[in-house]
Formats: structure tokens, C-alpha cells, sequence
């Protein structure tokens, strides 16, 4: 199945607005029913596909001529991801990022001679898994390119029951990655947002997150080994678990996005199927004193394998519990609400969950069941669902992440929240600003925003000063620019100077060694030549 073109996931799991929360939106920020529908795809007008030689040439590098696609629904449904202007884009009639032509490879060796042939035509590639960037990972910045679609590179290529390992192709969804690793009693324990649709090469260029990673770790953390198809040959890395033998060349491709070659296949740690899982909820009279108690956790244990905290204005919305959005249950909550989740053998986590609770208390929670979990746990990928309701009711939202040391912590949540309050009501579209933190390490964490206005004129104009001020605001309070959704062309400048001018040339260097006609990803990640 095919994500929605106009919007996320599936259309059958597409549920409107409740009342109370069209109500909210109304009586808040001003927001005003859309009533404009997205144009039929056969009305949005396309760049030209390739000249008759190049399809000919891509169909001989990917096995005949059905694995190659110039319809229009094919490119519309490869055109940008899935940021907020993304599909407002789309749902205007822009398909001006559309690309020429979308290339299905089977094998590594088929990535390889499409990479040719598409040097030889002058054309750009660009990798596409999921299609779930919300960084402007998927419109590069030079001519007419190709979608390298790996879908049907999907398959379980090994496992190594005694080592813990497996190697998966890049073009496998979350899912379907999880049901093969379950039929040999394993986990990836990998589970973002985008999971439903989301793949494992993205996981790997993307520098991907779940919301597990408290216990299971972040996805390059899992990473053993990757091949790297690029025009210049295959790169193939990873031969032991660690390594002295020189820089991990792991790390150069992990977060590249595409820009230095094509993922083919890679290695992953996996982990024994838990028995259990438990998700529960406390409560925490401030944002400030909840913040304590998941760095007491995450420093000195027991670290659950789920470990978030909404701030107020998060939780008295309801996103803190999505099914509960807007009901009166979600407003009468008090404080911040933290979801606090344990996976294992039953001994392990009832000894884990009554230490952590120890340590809840002790800083300030108070315990409020299963209930709280168990409703997050249930909606845990309704979000981006919730946002294509919202976006049909007029409303504006969208979201960004950063990550800083816990002492930076309350100065980069105040200046990211300032910087959107201020740009926003000064466009005339005062915003709701909610915030979680949802990844925990020992040493920092990671701050979600989520941001809600009235679209007003021109919503991705009005947006655009806005996410500038938020970036500025990360830099300037010691922030990353990206903790895991990546850099795409949305935060590249900032990325520029996060890097700093020597590390930007490195980088450069090491593309102008694999890419040397810069055809791979242009503009996304680094700038053009």
C-alpha cells in the first residue's frame, strides 16, 4: 500500500476533529475551516520525465521497463516528504519538486548501474524509502532527478541467532522488519513516529530515534555494518562490533542522507522478544521539576525503556495522550504528565518499574496508573493522522526537535518557545506551543515542539520566519539543529554552522571522492558546488 499523497499513512486510519477540539481551536487561536480541497492529481501540472535514451537506459539498469515509472500518481506520490509545508505544498496543486521519473531497483548491483545511467543522462538521484522526511530530504536543488525507490529491496538477508545480529535491505518497513525478526524471537526495538511507514535504510540515513531508545538505544547506535552503493563503487563497512582500525567509517555514511551514496543493506543489533511490556503514567507540578526526575533516571537508573515528559501546555491539550485530545479527562490534569514504559522478562520489569518509581517519587511524582500509558501506548502513531485532521480544519501545525545537555535544558526550551510566541503573534497567527522531551541520555536530552496557529494567508509563508527564529534560537542556547530528524535543505545552513567552515570542507571533500558530479542528493545536506 501506498501513503496517502495528499497527507500521512493510511486514508482508512484518517479520522476528522472532535467537536471539543475544533471548539478549542476556534475559541483560541482563531482557526477557521479550510475550504479549499486538494486538486485531483491528473489537474497538477509536472516537470517533463526523461528523453526516450534515459528511461531506456534505467529501464535496462533495473530489470525492464514496469520497474520504471513517468505516471503521474508514481511522481506526485515521490514528490517532497511529509513536512506541514510539504503538503500544503501538495494539497495547492505544487508539484514543481515532482521528479522526472521514479526507478525501482531490485539488487545492489541494479543501484549501481541506475547510478550510472543516470550520470550518463544527466540526471540526479535521490533515495526514497518511506517517503517520511519532514526536513526537505526528498527536493533536491538541481534539474530533473530521479526517485530511487527501494521498496522492492525488502527482504531479511541474514540473522545471526548466536551474535545477535541481522542484515535487513534498506527499502524494509518498520513493520515489516519487526514480523521477520519476530518469526526468530527478535526485535529491532526501533519504534519513531513515522515506524508505520518508515524504512531502515531512512533509519540509518536519517540518524533515526524511537520512542524506545531509553532502553533500546537510537538506531546508529544499533548499527553494525552498512554497504554504500556510489557512483564511484561500493563502500562496504563493519566487520566486528568495535573497531580501532582507524575513524568508523559507520559514521561517515550514518546521517548522510543520501548525499554520499546509496544504503544497500544493513547490519543491526537485535534483542530477545520481550515477554512484558508496561506503560504507565506520573505526574509532575512543573515542566522544571519533572526534567529532574527523568535525569536522575537516565543518569543513574534504572532507565525504563520508554521515558517522556509533556510540559503543560502539552498536557493540558492532550497530546500527552492522544486518544484523549480535547476531553475533559486531558484538561483536568494538572502539572506535566511523564509516561514511563518497561519491556522484558516479568522479574525484570517489576524490579526495574518499583526502583523507578522510587526515584518518581522521591522527586516530586505522583503515580497515576496504567491508564495513561495504556492511552499512549494506543496512539502512539496517531500524530501525524491528527495533523492531516488539523490541517482540514484550518489549522497550522508542525513540529521541531533539538537536543542539548541537561544544564542547557531550560534556557534552549524558553528561547525556542519565546522565538516561536514572538515571530508567529507578530504575523498575526498567535500560536500554542507544546513540548516534550521524549529521548534521555546520561549527559542531555531531546525537546519536541509542536506548534499550532490559524494557517492565515499564506501558511508556509508565515511559517518560514518562523522556524528560521526557532533555529536561530537552537544555535544561540547551545543546541543541535537536528536530534533526529535530520538536515535535509531545511536546516542545512544551520547545520553549516554547527559543523563549522573545516568540518563543512571535510565533508565536502569526502562527496567530491564518491560524488565527484555532485548527482547524489544535491543541496540536500550539503550546498550545491
Amino acid at each position: 500500500m501506498d501513503m496517502l499523497w495528499s497527507g500521512w499513512g493510511d486514508p482508512a486510519k484518517a479520522a476528522p476533529l472532535p467537536d471539543s477540539v475544533t471548539g478549542l481551536l476556534r475559541d483560541l487561536l482563531g482557526v477557521k475551516p479550510s475550504e479549499t480541497a486538494p486538486p485531483a492529481l491528473d489537474e497538477i501540472p509536472l516537470p517533463e520525465t526523461p528523453a526516450a535514451p534515459a528511461l531506456r537506459a534505467l529501464a535496462d539498469a533495473v530489470g525492464g521497463a514496469e520497474h520504471v515509472r513517468t505516471d503521474a500518481e508514481s511522481r506526485i506520490r515521490h514528490t517532497r516528504g511529509k513536512s506541514t509545508p510539504d503538503l500544503l505544498k501538495i494539497r495547492a496543486g505544487d508539484a514543481v519538486d515532482a521528479p522526472a521519473a521514479v526507478a525501482l531497483p531490485a539488487t545492489h548491483d541494479e543501484v549501481l548501474a541506475v547510478l550510472r545511467a543516470c550520470a550518463e543522462h544527466g540526471l540526479a538521484v535521490v533515495p526514497f524509502g518511506g517517503g517520511t522526511s519532514v526536513v526537505g530530504g526528498l527536493a533536491p536543488e538541481r534539474g530533473a532527478f530521479v526517485a530511487l525507490d527501494l521498496r522492492r529491496m525488502n527482504g531479511l538477508l541474514a540473522i545471526d541467532p548466536v551474535s545477535r545480529t541481522a542484515t535487513l535491505q534498506p527499502g524494509l518497513r518498520a513493520p515489516d522488519a519487526e514480523a521477520l525478526l519476530a518469526e526468530y524471537g527478535f526485535t529491532l526495538g526501533h519504534f519513531p513516529q513515522s515506524y508505520e511507514w518508515a524504512t531502515i535504510g531512512g533509519f540509518a540515513a536519517a540518524r533515526s530515534s524511537g520512542q524506545a531508545s531509553a532502553g533500546y538505544g537510537r538506531f546508529d547506535e544499533m548499527v553494525l555494518g552498512l554497504t554504500l552503493a556510489t557512483p564511484q563503487g561500493t563502500l562496504d563497512t563493519g566487520r566486528a562490533p568495535r573497531s580501532a582500525a582507524g575513524p568508523d567509517l559507520r559514521q561517515l555514511i550514518l546521517g548522510s542522507e543520501g548525499a554520499f551514496g546509496v544504503i544497500t543493506s544493513v547490519t543491526v543489533r537485535i534483542r530477545p522478544l520481550p515477554r512484558t511490556r508496561v506503560y504507565e503514567g506520573w505526574r509532575f507540578a512543573s515542566f522544571e521539576e519533572g526534567t529532574t526526575a527523568l535525569r536522575r533516571l537516565a543518569q543513574d537508573g534504572p532507565r525504563p525503556t520508554v521515558l517522556r515528559l509533556s510540559d503543560e501546555t502539552e498536557t493540558f491539550i492532550g497530546l500527552a495522550q492522544p486518544d484523549a485530545i480535547g476531553s475533559d479527562e486531558a484538561s483536568a490534569t494538572a502539572g506535566c504528565t511523564a509516561i514511563a514504559g518497561y519491556e522484558g522478562t516479568e522479574e525484570e520489569t517489576s524490579r526495574r518499574r518499583e526502583e523507578a518509581a522510587e526515584v518518581l517519587r522521591a522527586a516530586g511524582g505522583t503515580y497515576l496508573g496504567a491508564e495513561p500509558g495504556d492511552r499512549w501506548a494506543h496512539g502512539r502513531y496517531s500524530a501525524p493522522y491528527l495533523r492531516d485532521a488539523l490541517l482540514d480544519a484550518g489549522a497550522f501545525v508542525e513540529t521541531l526537535e533539538t537536543a542539548t545537555f541537561w544544564s542547557r535544558v531550560p534556557e534552549l526550551y524558553a528561547a525556542v518557545r519565546t522565538a516561536l510566541t514572538e515571530t508567529l503573534t507578530a504575523a498575526g497567527t498567535p500560536p500554542l506551543v507544546m513540548c516534550h522531551i521524549s529521548h534521555v541520555y546520561e549527559n542531555g536530552a531531546s525537546l519536541y515542539f509542536t506548534v499550532v496557529s490559524a494557517q492565515g494567508d499564506d501558511a508556509v509563508a508565515h511559517w518560514a520566519p518562523a522556524k528560521e527564529a526557532a533555529n536561530e534560537a537552537v544555535l544561540g542556547a547551545g543546541g543541535t539543529i537536528s536530534h533526529h530528524h535530520g538536515v535535509g535543505t531545511d536546516h542545512r545552513d544551520w547545520y553549516l554552522r554547527e559543523a563549522g567552515p573545516l568540518g563543512v570542507e571535510a565533508l565536502r571533500a569526502v562527496k567530491r571522492r564518491l560524488d565527484p558530479d555532485g548527482a547524489l542528493s544535491p543541496g540536500i545536506l550539503l550546498p550545491l558546488d
